[in-house]
């Protein structure tokens, strides 16, 4: 855990030097919220009915924007091969830099998201269940996304191509966190999903390192 945490640290220092990295996604998601907000105004019933699917749909697309660098500011220093090849047990360092990068993304769109949930015109009683939703939903968003930052980190120019690999893993996670957010306001259920979210959560943190160790590997071979 050592390890993990020295990571951790790192990674840190880094997005502080870098801070438009961690600050793109965020402010990618208060601009695209404004919009939306300003586009649909007069609408304001419509805007409620829909605003927990248009704020989980933009907050898995300003995910995109903080994933390209994720591994590749270390593949291009050769950083990356040495944190692979000196470590005892490889997948420690990966689980710091997905810890970090969840902290930096995901974290504070879970904060803003009360706050960005009324501009959307969601009502009083959704603004909590949005909010746990993000909470037990983005560390699958992060642990997917850096399984497909790992597969085109060698490849120029990849953020296309990480787009259309992670977006599809992403359904199950907006499916579910829409429905919890609705159901939950609605007083008509939504626990069900959020376990389901919590469970994808799990299974994602579990598993998602040594995914990413062999699609690292991989990437590392190839370049």
């Amino acid at each position: 855990m050592g390890l993990v945490r020295l990571q951790f640290q790192r990674e840190w220092r880094l997005l502080a030097r870098a801070r438009s990295e961690a600050l793109n996604p965020l402010v990618f998601l208060i601009m695209t919220v404004t919009l939306f907000a300003l586009a649909l105004d007069g609408q304001a019933q419509a805007l409620s009915r829909y605003a927990a699917g248009i704020f989980w749909v933009l907050v898995l697309l300003s995910s995109l924007l903080s994933l390209d660098g994720m591994f590749r500011r270390d593949f291009e220093d050769g950083s990356l091969e040495q944190i692979l090849l000196l470590a005892e047990v490889p997948f420690l360092p990966i689980i710091g830099k997905m810890l970090a990068q969840w902290a930096a993304t995901g974290l504070p769109v879970v904060l803003m998201s009360p706050l960005l949930g009324t501009v959307l015109q969601l009502p009083p009683e959704a603004l909590g269940p949005l909010a746990g939703a993000l909470l037990v939903g983005t560390p699958t968003v992060s642990m997917l996304g850096a399984v497909g930052a790992a597969l085109v980190v060698g490849v120029r120019r990849g953020g296309a191509l990480l787009g259309l690999l992670v977006l599809p893993l992403y359904i199950p996670v907006l499916i579910f966190g829409t429905a919890a957010v609705n159901g939950l306001a609605a007083g008509t259920g939504g626990v069900a999903q959020i376990y389901w979210l919590a469970a994808m959560s799990v299974l994602a943190v579990t598993l998602a390192p040594f995914a990413v160790h062999a699609a690292l590997k991989i990437s590392l071979e190839n370049g």
